[in-house]
């Protein structure tokens, strides 16, 4: 659990609506059901228009990552590979493939009976990174999506904004109703603003510390299966990759 994407929220939330007190007004005020279904309808409605149904179910799908972050074990990788290359030293590559069936990871098991089929190393690397190339893509493209939420968030509130003063155009002859309309105009834009740079934008941001992470680990595995290939030492191959991270 990342409990700090949970404090940075709260901290963001409680700010705005100590904000609002403080200055003497009423959280309640803020509550407007109007506004909230202009903004976020709006927001989802041009995201379906924007995306792919498979790129914009894959961004929902990478959304718990802002609080349980995928799991990434550079330290098991490197213990790993350097396993495979002493395996190699002593016993040569067709030993690794009895350990093939025991990698759950299909990038890596595929790596690996590329390197135990005897792949060239320039070509086991060629062939890997088209692997890394798709898959980064695949991510990035759900990240996107948030990122895309924070540019037509802001600006879904001010038509909601622009709705609500022309009720309160509309109405002019009825004091009574001016209220209302006025306060959709402005929370709507609060909603924009507020959910574009408290939530979508670092939701964005916080996936793409992720994907790059994810893409790191799976350049350490193809360095260390070329460093196989190459026939280099374990203990050169272990401090390679222990360089990819501080």
């Amino acid at each position: 659990m990342d409990k700090v994407s949970i404090l940075g929220l709260l901290i963001g939330v409680i700010a705005i609506l100590g904000g609002q007190v403080l200055e003497g007004g009423h959280v309640g005020s803020l509550a407007q059901p109007t506004a909230a279904l202009i903004v976020i309808g709006g927001t989802l409605g041009a995201l379906l228009l924007q995306s792919r149904l498979v790129v914009f179910k894959r961004a929902m799908r990478m959304l718990k990552w802002v609080w349980v972050p995928p799991v990434i074990d550079h330290l098991q990788v490197i213990k790993q590979v350097t396993a495979w290359s002493q395996v190699s030293r002593r016993e040569g590559l067709l030993a690794l493939e009895n350990l093939t069936i025991q990698v759950k990871d299909e990038f890596t098991r595929k790596g690996l009976q590329l390197l135990v089929d005897g792949a060239e190393p320039a070509r086991l690397r060629e062939v890997m990174e088209v692997e890394i190339t798709t898959y980064e893509d695949e991510l990035r493209q759900g990240a996107k999506v948030w990122e895309a939420a924070g540019g037509y968030s802001p600006t879904i509130g001010i038509i909601g904004a622009v709705m609500g003063l022309i009720h309160v155009m509309e109405n002019l002859t009825d004091p009574s109703k001016l209220g209302a309309g006025i306060a959709v105009a402005f929370v709507a834009t609060i909603y924009g603003v507020g959910l574009a740079n408290l939530v979508y934008l670092p939701i964005a941001n916080k996936l793409r510390a992720h994907i790059g992470r994810l893409v790191a680990q799976r350049e350490m595995i193809v360095d260390g299966l070329v460093g196989i290939a190459n026939g280099d030492n374990p203990r050169i191959i272990e401090s390679r990759l222990r360089g990819y991270f501080s």
